[in-house]
């Protein structure tokens, strides 16, 4: 009996140990479709990772949404991977893993993500940051995603560089006091941005049940949360004996000061803003508006998704940071364009992208985003961003600027002598030549594109 069960042990190990050759994960080695009881979407997914794939146009690839493990095959060239292997790294940068067959040339990193940076634990709340430090090409500006709780506390403070706040959750108080002496007061939320210049003193407050969440930008990419002014550091490192004689009191009222910074700390629940605010005869509210609400701004409805810009026209305070926010659809396309006056600094919201930028010298890199990446295109470069999964992306464009410029490749074309446009692309396509300029006659802008194919 016990020879028996070990033979019958040894069959049963030998059996699992041998791969079921029309198992799905086999049968996308093998390059073949999956039945359809195995998708998860209505689409016809060949593995494009296998030496027998071809693919001429370089198709995105959603290998997260796929399931699939990227591997450095493309059109019949590459191999397998011996040595160590970060599959779920690789799931998340597809197009590193296997690059267009038009990248080429050497472009420093663009990319990012927060998931990757250092995050200061404090009581009720937390923070993290994106600088020229994390990612070098992050010259121009700076980037915090900051979280506290219900009723926690950004302490009072200010900076060297503007501020740019975007609530990504929940609800926030802002305070702030302006060069005039004016104060100010807005409760916030989701979508809602704030902007405060530089030495501008403010803090902010976490309300409602769950807090709130937000990205900050500042003006400068070297920037860091360190550097920040804070009431409590500066007070602790002031003889007690100045501050008393700076409000009018004596010396031991002040002998419990914190001997430290708080930064972020746990408050007590504000009453409403009518509460909360100051009174007296020498008191008096701001005239300044340090507040916008984006996503209530009426959007530009395109083929392929929405676009709100929010900059110093509509938003006249922000003097150094524009910016818009993008609702791209599956398979659109944000269209190919340039920035001239700064570089853009990307945020993804949800969803998942491939840009390809394009540093003219025949240089050009893709690279994958998803939600928490940062991204970078430098001035002037051309790129596009592409939904290549299976939920809306949604993302912010942000400028070291007052004002949001971009130039569009298909306007551009379409408004430049159209003999030229046909000489310099389609001079021996004929037949090619008139399509694309039916196409491009009479152009009208559309910043997120379906495309002729998802039309």
């Amino acid at each position: 009996m016990r020879f028996t069960a070990s033979l019958l042990a040894l069959g049963i190990a030998l059996v699992s140990a041998v791969p079921i050759q029309d198992s799905p994960r086999q049968r996308l080695l093998d390059g073949k479709p999956l039945p359809s009881k195995y998708r998860t979407r209505s689409v016809n997914i060949t593995n494009p990772y296998t030496p027998s794939f071809r693919d001429p146009y370089d198709s995105a690839v959603d290998s997260v949404g796929q399931g699939l493990d990227p591997l450095p095959y493309r059109n019949g060239k590459g191999a397998t991977v011996l040595g160590p292997w970060n599959k779920d790294r690789s799931r998340q940068d597809p197009d590193l893993v296997r690059p267009p067959s038009t990248d080429h040339g050497t472009l420093p990193s663009l990319r990012w993500s927060f998931a990757d940076s250092h995050i200061r634990i404090e009581e009720g709340g937390w923070t993290r940051q994106t600088t020229v430090r994390e990612l070098p090409t992050s010259v121009e500006l700076a980037g915090v995603n900051m979280r506290l709780d219900k009723g926690v506390i950004r302490e009072l403070h200010w900076h060297k560089e503007a501020e740019w706040g975007y609530v990504l959750e929940g609800n926030v108080r802002v305070t702030a006091l302006d060069y005039e002496g004016g104060n100010f007061i807005d409760d916030l939320e989701k979508g809602d941005l704030w902007y405060f210049p530089s030495g501008i003193p403010h803090s902010l407050q976490g309300l409602g049940d769950n807090g709130t969440e937000f990205l900050l930008i500042f003006d400068d990419g070297s920037f860091s949360e360190e550097s920040t002014f804070l009431l409590t550091d500066w007070l602790a490192h002031t003889p007690k004996s100045v501050i008393a004689k700076n409000f009018h009191l004596a010396p031991e009222i002040f002998a419990h000061l914190p001997e430290k910074e708080k930064y972020i700390f746990q408050g007590s629940q504000p009453g409403s803003i009518d509460q909360e605010r100051p009174t007296g005869n020498n008191i008096k509210k701001s005239k300044y508006q340090f507040t916008h609400k984006m996503l209530a701004q009426d959007p530009k409805i395109t083929s392929g998704g929405e676009v709100r810009i929010t900059d110093s026209k509509n938003f006249p305070i922000s003097k150094t940071v524009a910016a818009a926010h993008l609702t791209i659809e599956p398979g659109a396309l944000r269209e190919m364009h340039w920035h001239p006056n700064a570089d853009e600094w990307s945020f993804f919201i949800s969803g998942r992208a491939r840009v390809t930028v394009f540093a003219s010298q025949g240089n050009a890199r893709t690279f994958n985003y998803m939600p928490g990446d940062v991204g970078i295109v430098p001035r002037n470069m051309g790129h596009f961003v592409e939904n290549i999964g299976d939920e809306p992306l949604v993302m912010l464009e942000i400028f070291r600027a007052d004002e949001f410029l971009d130039i569009s490749l298909f306007q551009w074309l379409g408004e430049t002598p159209q003999r030229q446009v046909a000489d310099t692309l389609f001079s021996e396509d004929a037949e090619a030549r008139e399509k694309f300029l039916k196409a491009i006659n009479d152009p009208k802008r559309d910043e997120v594109s379906k495309g002729a194919e998802a039309q």
